[in-house]
Order: C-alpha cells, then sequence, then structure tokens
C-alpha cells in the first residue's frame, strides 16, 4: 500500500511539473517563433527541476546524497533529452504532427519512465531515509 501512495505522490508531482512544462512551452511556442526543439528543450529542463527537488523531498524522502542522486538523473536524461527532442523536432516540424500532441507524448514517456528509474536506480536504495 505504501508503494501505492508513492506513486500517487510521484504522479501528483509529475502533475505540477507538467503544467510547468506546457506552460513554458506554450508561452515559447506561442511568444517567440522559434521551432520545436529549443522551445521543448527549455520548458523540459524547468520541469525537470521542479520534479527532482519536489520527488527526492516528499516521494522517495531519501537523504542520498543530493549531487550523486543528481548525476544519476542527468545520465537518465543524457539519453532521454536528445532522443525526444530529435524525435520531437522530427515529428512537429518534419511531419507536421500537432506540437501540442507531440510534447504531451514526450510528457507521457517521461512519467512512466522517469518513475520507473528513480524509484529502483536514483533512489532504490535510499527510501524513505531522510528525518521528519
Amino acid at each position: 500500500m505504501q508503494e501505492f501512495w508513492r506513486f500517487i505522490k510521484f504522479a501528483l508531482f509529475s502533475v505540477s511539473a507538467g503544467v510547468i512544462e506546457i506552460g513554458a512551452f506554450a508561452l515559447l511556442n506561442e511568444l517567440t517563433g522559434w521551432s520545436y526543439w529549443p522551445c521543448y528543450l527549455i520548458a523540459l529542463l524547468l520541469s525537470i527541476l521542479w520534479n527532482f527537488t519536489l520527488n527526492r523531498k516528499f516521494t522517495f524522502r531519501s537523504a542520498a546524497n543530493v549531487p550523486i542522486a543528481m548525476m544519476k538523473v542527468l545520465g537518465y536524461y543524457a539519453v532521454f533529452v536528445p532522443a525526444t527532442t530529435l524525435l520531437g523536432d522530427y515529428l512537429a516540424d518534419t511531419l507536421m504532427w500537432n506540437e501540442y500532441l507531440v510534447t504531451g507524448i514526450n510528457m507521457a514517456l517521461n512519467f512512466t519512465t522517469e518513475f520507473l528509474f528513480q524509484r529502483y536506480i536514483v533512489f532504490g536504495s535510499s527510501i524513505d531515509t531522510a528525518k521528519a
């Protein structure tokens, strides 16, 4: 049951990060005239910082070394960001898919893979180690 509530917390914080991401993406996409990838990349980076900070403290309650945990997350995003940026740019700018649909697909993919990565790799051995 504890894992169920952990997942619910992760989902709620991810929704808040998603609001930040889609809001930043919409502002950049509508106001700058930039192509897909810089709008997506900036919005994604803002949501990553928000989501990591809240999930480390409240969802996984980890006392793990923050720089080491951030390096692990950096490793995840070193693969995720280029893959989704290139694929998203191709879908939105070459195949002319709707930019918001592409961003939504990327967000759903990020949500599922990031939960698994943070749960089992980043915080797996340090879950619930932070002092209340």
